[in-house]
Protein backbone atom coordinates (compact mmCIF):
# COMPACT_ATOMS: atom_id res chain seq x y z
CA UNK A 1 0.00 0.00 0.00
CA UNK A 2 2.80 2.53 0.66
CA UNK A 3 4.33 1.79 -2.72
CA UNK A 4 0.75 2.45 -3.99
CA UNK A 5 0.80 6.10 -2.28
CA UNK A 6 4.22 6.72 -3.69
CA UNK A 7 3.15 6.29 -7.10
CA UNK A 8 0.00 8.13 -6.82
CA UNK A 9 1.98 10.74 -5.06
CA UNK A 10 4.77 10.95 -8.01
CA UNK A 11 1.93 10.79 -10.60
CA UNK A 12 -0.20 13.52 -9.22
CA UNK A 13 2.80 16.10 -9.08
CA UNK A 14 3.13 15.14 -12.90
CA UNK A 15 -0.32 15.22 -13.70
CA UNK A 16 -2.40 18.42 -14.53
CA UNK A 17 -5.52 18.95 -12.78
CA UNK A 18 -8.09 20.11 -15.60
CA UNK A 19 -8.18 23.55 -13.74
CA UNK A 20 -4.46 23.51 -14.68
CA UNK A 21 -5.10 22.43 -18.53
CA UNK A 22 -7.86 24.96 -18.91
CA UNK A 23 -5.45 28.25 -17.36
CA UNK A 24 -2.66 26.57 -19.53
CA UNK A 25 -5.32 26.53 -22.91
CA UNK A 26 -5.91 29.99 -22.17
CA UNK A 27 -2.79 32.08 -21.68
CA UNK A 28 -2.19 33.18 -24.66
CA UNK A 29 1.79 32.04 -25.91
CA UNK A 30 4.66 34.44 -24.93
CA UNK A 31 4.49 37.81 -27.32
CA UNK A 32 8.11 37.87 -29.51
CA UNK A 33 10.18 40.55 -28.75
CA UNK A 34 9.26 43.72 -30.57
CA UNK A 35 10.85 44.72 -33.61
CA UNK A 36 13.70 47.14 -33.70
CA UNK A 37 12.32 50.46 -36.05
CA UNK A 38 14.80 49.62 -38.63
CA UNK A 39 12.78 45.96 -38.76
CA UNK A 40 9.65 47.76 -38.29
CA UNK A 41 10.16 50.32 -41.25
CA UNK A 42 11.23 47.46 -43.71
CA UNK A 43 8.57 45.53 -42.76
CA UNK A 44 6.12 48.75 -43.39
CA UNK A 45 7.92 49.44 -46.95
CA UNK A 46 7.68 45.76 -48.03
CA UNK A 47 3.84 45.86 -47.51
CA UNK A 48 3.75 49.48 -49.48
CA UNK A 49 5.89 47.88 -52.15
CA UNK A 50 3.94 45.08 -52.60
CA UNK A 51 0.50 46.75 -52.25
CA UNK A 52 1.48 49.12 -54.80
CA UNK A 53 2.62 46.07 -57.16
CA UNK A 54 -0.91 44.64 -56.83
CA UNK A 55 -2.42 47.76 -57.80
CA UNK A 56 -0.99 47.93 -60.55
CA UNK A 57 -3.03 47.44 -63.99
CA UNK A 58 -2.55 44.12 -64.40
CA UNK A 59 -0.91 43.33 -60.57
CA UNK A 60 2.25 42.75 -61.21
CA UNK A 61 3.21 39.84 -58.90
CA UNK A 62 6.81 39.08 -57.26
CA UNK A 63 8.53 37.59 -59.39
CA UNK A 64 7.55 39.66 -62.21
CA UNK A 65 8.82 42.68 -60.76
CA UNK A 66 11.75 44.63 -62.31
CA UNK A 67 14.09 47.88 -61.96
CA UNK A 68 11.54 49.70 -63.45
CA UNK A 69 8.55 48.92 -61.71
CA UNK A 70 11.31 49.92 -58.62
CA UNK A 71 11.75 53.24 -60.56
CA UNK A 72 7.84 54.06 -61.18
CA UNK A 73 7.55 53.22 -57.31
CA UNK A 74 9.97 55.86 -56.33
CA UNK A 75 8.02 58.40 -58.80
CA UNK A 76 5.02 57.63 -57.47
CA UNK A 77 6.16 58.19 -54.02
CA UNK A 78 7.23 61.68 -54.95
CA UNK A 79 3.76 62.73 -54.08
CA UNK A 80 3.77 62.50 -50.77
CA UNK A 81 7.50 64.07 -50.62
CA UNK A 82 7.93 67.19 -47.94
CA UNK A 83 10.93 68.32 -49.47
CA UNK A 84 10.60 71.68 -51.91
CA UNK A 85 12.51 71.14 -55.22
CA UNK A 86 12.91 74.35 -56.88
CA UNK A 87 12.55 74.28 -61.02
CA UNK A 88 14.81 75.54 -62.93
CA UNK A 89 12.59 78.90 -63.77
CA UNK A 90 11.94 79.48 -59.99
CA UNK A 91 13.46 83.11 -58.65
CA UNK A 92 14.33 80.80 -55.96
CA UNK A 93 16.61 78.26 -57.52
CA UNK A 94 19.60 77.65 -55.97
CA UNK A 95 19.25 79.78 -52.82
CA UNK A 96 19.49 77.21 -49.57
CA UNK A 97 16.82 79.66 -47.60
CA UNK A 98 14.10 81.32 -49.97
CA UNK A 99 12.71 84.67 -48.46
CA UNK A 100 8.63 83.56 -49.77
CA UNK A 101 6.89 80.55 -50.88
CA UNK A 102 6.70 79.39 -54.20
CA UNK A 103 4.96 76.72 -56.52
CA UNK A 104 7.26 74.41 -56.82
CA UNK A 105 6.54 70.92 -55.97
CA UNK A 106 7.07 68.97 -52.73
CA UNK A 107 9.43 65.75 -53.69
CA UNK A 108 10.85 63.13 -51.22
CA UNK A 109 13.92 63.83 -50.13
CA UNK A 110 16.94 62.46 -52.16
CA UNK A 111 18.33 60.71 -48.47
CA UNK A 112 14.79 59.30 -47.75
CA UNK A 113 14.61 57.29 -51.19
CA UNK A 114 18.85 56.10 -50.36
CA UNK A 115 17.19 54.50 -47.33
CA UNK A 116 14.11 53.17 -48.59
CA UNK A 117 16.10 51.57 -50.93
CA UNK A 118 17.93 50.11 -48.64
CA UNK A 119 15.61 48.75 -46.70
CA UNK A 120 13.57 47.25 -49.53
CA UNK A 121 17.01 45.32 -50.80
CA UNK A 122 17.35 43.94 -47.45
CA UNK A 123 13.57 43.11 -47.45
CA UNK A 124 13.78 41.26 -51.04
CA UNK A 125 16.41 39.01 -50.29
CA UNK A 126 14.25 38.04 -46.62
CA UNK A 127 11.82 36.89 -48.68
CA UNK A 128 13.65 34.95 -50.51
CA UNK A 129 14.34 36.84 -53.43
CA UNK A 130 18.47 36.26 -55.07
CA UNK A 131 20.90 39.04 -54.79
CA UNK A 132 21.69 38.26 -58.67
CA UNK A 133 18.09 39.68 -59.23
CA UNK A 134 16.67 41.98 -56.53
CA UNK A 135 15.07 44.70 -58.76
CA UNK A 136 15.96 47.18 -55.91
CA UNK A 137 20.38 46.71 -56.40
CA UNK A 138 19.74 47.63 -60.47
CA UNK A 139 22.22 50.04 -61.68
CA UNK A 140 19.30 52.29 -62.98
CA UNK A 141 18.16 52.60 -59.66
CA UNK A 142 21.22 53.72 -58.60
CA UNK A 143 21.57 55.83 -61.52
CA UNK A 144 17.79 58.07 -60.81
CA UNK A 145 19.67 57.96 -56.79
CA UNK A 146 22.32 60.30 -57.89
CA UNK A 147 20.26 62.24 -60.33
CA UNK A 148 17.67 62.93 -57.70
CA UNK A 149 20.48 63.65 -55.25
CA UNK A 150 22.35 66.09 -57.76
CA UNK A 151 18.93 67.83 -59.05
CA UNK A 152 18.10 68.30 -55.88
CA UNK A 153 21.48 70.08 -54.28
CA UNK A 154 21.18 72.35 -57.33
CA UNK A 155 17.73 73.23 -56.57
CA UNK A 156 18.54 73.86 -53.37
CA UNK A 157 22.03 75.45 -53.64
CA UNK A 158 23.89 73.13 -50.87
CA UNK A 159 26.70 71.33 -53.10
CA UNK A 160 26.81 67.45 -52.38
CA UNK A 161 30.59 66.75 -51.81
CA UNK A 162 32.29 63.45 -51.87
CA UNK A 163 34.53 62.41 -48.60
CA UNK A 164 37.58 61.73 -49.41
CA UNK A 165 38.38 58.27 -48.37
CA UNK A 166 41.10 58.09 -44.91
CA UNK A 167 43.79 56.25 -45.93
CA UNK A 168 45.72 53.97 -43.09
CA UNK A 169 48.76 56.28 -42.71
CA UNK A 170 51.53 54.35 -41.12
CA UNK A 171 52.46 55.62 -38.06
CA UNK A 172 56.87 55.77 -38.38
CA UNK A 173 57.48 55.85 -34.60
CA UNK A 174 60.62 53.48 -35.55
CA UNK A 175 62.92 54.78 -38.16
CA UNK A 176 64.06 50.78 -38.70
CA UNK A 177 60.44 49.59 -39.27
CA UNK A 178 59.44 51.96 -41.83
CA UNK A 179 62.37 51.34 -44.08
CA UNK A 180 62.14 48.19 -43.56
CA UNK A 181 57.69 48.85 -44.47
CA UNK A 182 58.99 50.57 -47.31
CA UNK A 183 61.25 48.40 -49.23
Amino acid sequence: MSSERLNDSAEGSSRSTPQKQQQQQQQPPPAPPPLSRYESQKRRDWNTFGQYLRNQTPPVSLSQCNCNHVLDFLRYLDQFGKTKVHLHGCVFFGQPDPPAPCTCPLRQAWGSLDALIGRLRAAYEEHGGSPETNPFGNGAIRVYLREVKECQSKARGIPYKKKKKKRNQIKAEDPAKSSKQAA
